[in-house]
């Protein structure tokens, strides 16, 4: 987090995290969609569509007194790519964890969690973070579950840490998400979204 006190802006990172295929990158543009800042987002992707090294895009809102700027970024989930993977964490003041929550992706997730894990020990705890469990509409009713995740994730050992059911495609619980990883950070601050 930056603090300018001149210009009375508070700049904040923002990284939407994890496996390839998650629905990162379509958070990210439904997001800037949704704000009308479709032009403030910039991809790096290779022929197929599909995230070389991150997605980045800015969002910024007025305050009273201080104005609030988003540099939202999304990590590359593409395991040839995960050299460029901590640059895009470093800084980072709060994380969307995207999981596919079709069962069968269940090790992918817990592999992608596990890197996070290795990158900031045990300063993971201590940085804001929402899992959104992506895909909801799919997988014939066999879902990842917050049990599942409890496999692999203390819970009681986050500041802060809440899981979010979404549907990248549709929206479905993507501001919701967004939201409360902006309460996370600022848990004075009341957003009107």
């Amino acid at each position: 987090m930056i603090l300018n006190y001149d210009e009375k802006i508070i700049q904040v990172k923002i990284v939407y995290y994890g496996p390839a295929m998650s629905g990162k990158t379509t958070s990210i543009k439904y997001l800037f969609n949704y704000f009308n800042k479709e032009e403030q987002l910039n991809s790096i992707d290779n022929s197929v569509g599909r995230t070389l090294f991150f997605d980045f895009g800015v969002l910024e809102f007025k305050g009273a007194e201080w104005n609030l700027k988003l540099l939202i970024y999304s990590a590359t989930g593409q395991d040839f790519y995960s050299s460029t993977r901590p640059a895009t964490l470093k800084g980072v003041d709060g994380i969307i964890f995207v999981v596919d929550s079709k069962r069968e992706c269940l090790d992918h997730n817990f592999r992608s969690w596990k890197e996070l894990e290795y990158y900031f020990d045990e300063e993971l705890y201590q940085i804001p973070i929402v899992i959104a469990l992506n895909k909801y509409d799919l997988g014939n009713g066999k879902k990842i579950s917050e049990t599942d995740l409890n496999q692999v994730i203390d819970f009681d050992k986050f500041k802060s840490i809440y899981i979010a059911e979404t549907i990248a495609i549709t929206g479905e619980g993507l501001l919701y998400s967004f939201k409360k990883l902006i309460q996370s950070i600022f848990p004075k601050i009341s957003l009107n979204l």
